[in-house]
């Protein structure tokens, strides 16, 4: 039996272990949950490999709270990544962007369900057609495109198509100057709405596209930053704030660089340097991107994520809370303030905040991880299993796309650990030590594995090292339970008096 199919069966075995535990009957959990748990019992799958699919959309509609029958009747797309086709094949974070763009305004469309970015960019790995992609999605169109940019040329060629029949809906080809990339992309999404047989009124027409800019320089120095602060590493966020510092720079009313800017700044605050020099940066690029983009939840978002550096903890509360009201479906609203409720001590509003941000990304990894993590400290152990199985699987999904993300390595890692998968848990957790060995982020992380794994010394010699390349987060030293096994060593006390 491969590893892989082992890993299925178990968390079947985790589903039907908690329903012989009178947790609920078969019959009920079904009807309440629409989880076809009966399927195991009577060999009906055909295959475990079905499973993660199958919880997968079993969370999604349980967060949604709405069928997927009703789901699938309504109008929906996903914008999949665009193919670069320039000659250097360099364009991928270009191509990415444009993509992205496309996703954001039609997810202002209302009556329109538009597949995340990353959902799409993850859907497409291995899948076999675009009905298989349209399948996992659970969307009826597929928005295809290629990107080629040489000379200050652009050409951009869209296609829209029916997954279920496969007949194409709509398509065009742009040949344009790359400055009027906005053109193109805006263009484009009010084709798609067309295409659909939406209409848009006026008021979703003014805010199809929210002020950003209109210097194609600027926008391709934000998109390599944004790509770059997303692989969540030292290195990479501090390459990133070079971009946002040009993009704003290029154009200094770009609100979105100046929200990439407090990102960074806060990041570094945190995890390399924490001066004050840092954390005033971030409070003052956060109340840049506000000022200029005063109903822009990404803002807000780093706002509130600034404001949590100096311990104003209900300001950044406030900050988070309006991110979420501006725009619900925004990951990054949820992701940060969860993250801030569990430093600050909040645990039951920090799982409230991870289990929407799994709502509103159900490709991502990190939060169902990270909410394991609270299931068990309140003593909900079979609910973090579950939660863990599905985060471990969505991490080898992403890194079938980005083999070389510590991220997902060491939170894969902590995962296993905790499931009692100790060989593999070291594993991975030395491979991510491999790619990062001096990022702060990773050495922690890696710590909280090895005290899983009830190794203290190698724990606190990365916690050590951690925090000696610039770690400065007391609040989850603190209250990380993964910690606990190192907090009667003197070592570990006396790190805690260093922060």
């Amino acid at each position: 039996m491969t590893e892989r199919t082992e890993a299925r069966l178990d968390s079947w075995k985790e589903i039907a272990a908690y329903l012989r535990r009178g947790a609920r009957t078969v019959q009920r959990w079904e009807r309440e949950e629409g989880l076809p748990v009966h399927r195991l019992r009577h060999g009906t799958l055909g295959s475990v490999y079905a499973f993660p699919a199958e919880l997968d959309q079993w969370w999604t509609q349980r967060s949604a709270g709405r069928p997927a029958a009703a789901a699938a009747a309504e109008p929906s797309v996903a914008v999949l990544p665009f193919a670069d086709m320039s000659r250097e094949r360099d364009q991928a974070y270009f191509c990415e962007g444009v993509a992205e763009e496309i996703t954001n305004a039609l997810g202002r469309v209302e009556g329109l369900r538009v597949a995340s970015r990353t959902a799409a960019l993850h859907a497409r790995t291995g899948a076999a057609d675009s009905r298989e992609i349209a399948r996992r999605l659970r969307v009826r169109t597929l928005l295809e495109g290629s990107v080629r940019q040489s000379a200050g040329r652009l050409r951009i060629a869209v296609e829209l198509v029916d997954a279920h029949t496969g007949f194409q809906l709509w398509a065009e080809r742009y040949d344009r100057e790359t400055r009027h990339v906005f053109a193109v992309q805006d263009e484009i999404a009010r084709a798609v709405v067309g295409a659909l047989r939406l209409a848009l009124s006026p008021p979703q027409a003014a805010r199809l596209w929210p002020p950003g800019t209109r210097e194609v320089r600027a926008y391709d120095c934000y998109l390599r930053g944004r790509r770059l602060y997303e692989q969540y590493s030292t290195r990479d966020v501090e390459a990133a704030l070079r971009l946002f510092s040009r993009a704003v720079e290029l154009d200094p009313g770009y609100p979105q660089a100046h929200a990439g800017l407090a990102d960074c700044w806060s990041y570094l605050f945190l995890y390399r340097d924490r001066s004050e020099t840092h954390r005033a940066s971030a409070e003052r690029a956060s109340l840049q991107a506000i000022t200029l983009a005063p109903g822009s939840a990404q803002a807000w978002a780093s706002r509130g994520l600034a404001l949590s550096l100096s311990g104003r903890d209900q300001e950044a509360a406030d900050a988070f809370a309006e991110a979420v009201q501006l725009d619900p479906g925004l990951f990054e609203a949820h992701y940060y303030r969860a993250r801030h409720a569990f430093a600050a001590g909040w645990p039951q509003a920090a799982l409230r905040a991870f289990e929407e941000a799994m709502r509103v990304r159900p490709e991502d990894y990190q939060a169902p991880l990270l909410a394991a993590q609270i299931y068990d400290d309140g003593g909900r152990p079979e609910e973090a299993a579950t939660v863990r199985r599905l985060g471990i699987e969505r991490a080898r999904r992403h890194l079938e796309v980005e083999p070389e993300d510590a991220r997902a390595l060491y939170m894969a890692a902590n995962g296993m650990a905790a499931l009692g998968g100790r060989e593999r848990a070291r594993e991975w957790a030395e491979r991510a030590r491999q790619l990062r060995p001096d990022d702060p982020m990773v050495l922690y992380n890696v710590a909280c594995i090895f005290s899983l794994l009830e190794m203290p010394e190698p724990a606190l010699d990365c916690l050590e090292k951690a925090v000696h390349s610039g770690l400065r987060q007391r609040g989850w030293c603190e209250h990380d339970s993964n910690l606990d096994a190192l907090r009667s060593h003197q070592r570990f006390q006396a790190l805690l008096r260093d922060l």
